[in-house]
């Protein structure tokens, strides 16, 4: 049994934008049904302790598009009682009143995309007529930040514009975001020149994550210094990769991790066995590897990695138990900037006032 369960529920393949990066493959009409859903809740909590807590998370596709299916989903989830955690990213475009209502439920832990300035948002997030999207999406932000509604945004890093990363968390923290998660576009391939640019953005993140604190966060830098503070970053079953965490097709198939799902073809490779109708819990699900190289061994900062993130290795070596060279760099890069601001604010000298 578990103390927390990761459940992630692919509740349609449709979506409402045609973002040039999107990895999930065709967008086609096959929404989850209720039996799906509510099959793939009771089974997750089955596998938890008395106490334990389910995080129950709602994926696409856009997953807005079934606003009235995961509001239904989530009642259904609150009906057992126990604790729960709820999160949600939306592309920000989809504004009926159901879509509200999920929003901004207080059990909804929200996240936005928005690429940062809105002419590398609008080269990419792009309607299905090729419309930009990045004005709809400040729109959605500015009323829930009125409503009072916490929420992220999530800032999709890629190769021709990751020089802008700096300028463009800038530009987000001017319109009122707090928390920004860098998401760096695994799918596409970084050459030793698109590395270097990395590497500068990720000096130049670093002064901005350290004048931001304690009310403005960074992802990449946010965790390391945390994991390096002996804290409990996430005490969650993300990254359980079939181990305490499962995504459902709406088909009921089931995988992993969500980014892996795609068109759910029935030969998926990384499909789990079984079905979500099938069974009672998810307890007898074989586990993956988990990462497993010997670089890893002697690495000075294996220990605070995000490199045990099994999805991200097998996106980019095809093993989910071995990284590639731009995951570790991508690790190490982000501990050294964090290491050097925090040293330079430990020998600042201390303002005494008369």
């Amino acid at each position: 049994m578990y103390t927390h369960f990761g459940l992630v529920l692919m509740v349609n393949h449709a979506c409402n934008l045609r973002c040039t990066y999107c990895y999930t493959g065709a967008k086609f009409q096959r929404a989850m049904s209720a039996e799906v859903g509510r099959r793939a809740i009771d089974r997750a909590f089955a596998s938890l302790e008395p106490d334990g807590v389910l995080e129950l998370g709602f994926f696409g596709g856009e997953p807005l598009i079934e606003a009235n299916r995961i509001l239904q989903l989530i009642n259904y989830a609150r009906l057992d009682g126990r604790p729960m955690k709820v999160t949600l990213t939306t592309n920000g475009t989809i504004i009926t009143a159901a879509a509200w209502r999920v929003m901004r439920d207080d059990d909804v832990a929200l996240t936005i995309s928005h690429d940062g300035l809105p002419r590398i948002h609008d080269r990419h997030r792009l309607t299905v007529l090729s419309d930009p999207t990045s004005n709809a999406v400040l729109q959605t932000m500015q009323r829930l930040a009125l409503l009072g509604k916490s929420f992220d945004v999530n800032m999709v890093v890629r190769p021709e514009s990751v020089s802008d990363l700096p300028v463009g968390i800038e530009y987000l923290r001017g319109v009122g975001v707090s928390h920004v998660n860098l998401s760096p576009d695994l799918w596409c391939d970084w050459t030793a020149t698109d590395m270097a640019r990395l590497r500068d953005a990720i000096d130049r993140c670093g002064d901005l994550w350290i004048d931001g604190l304690p009310t403005c966060g960074i992802s990449w830098f946010d965790e390391k210094a945390a994991r390096m503070a002996g804290a409990i970053v996430n005490g969650t079953a993300r990254c359980g990769f079939g181990n305490g965490e499962v995504a459902v097709a709406p088909s009921g198939r089931l995988y992993p991790c969500e980014r892996l799902i795609g068109e759910d073809p029935p030969d998926h490779p990384m499909r789990l066995s079984g079905d979500v109708l099938d069974g009672d819990d998810f307890l007898q699900l074989t586990p993956a590897q988990p990462r497993q190289h010997p670089a890893c061994d002697a690495c000075a900062v294996a220990s605070i990695c995000t490199t045990t993130c099994r999805c991200s290795n097998y996106v980019r070596t095809g093993d989910p138990a071995r990284p590639d060279r731009l995951l570790c760099l991508l690790n190490e890069w982000c501990t050294a900037v964090v290491l050097r601001r925090v040293e330079l604010i430990q020998h600042e000298p201390m303002e005494v006032s008369a």
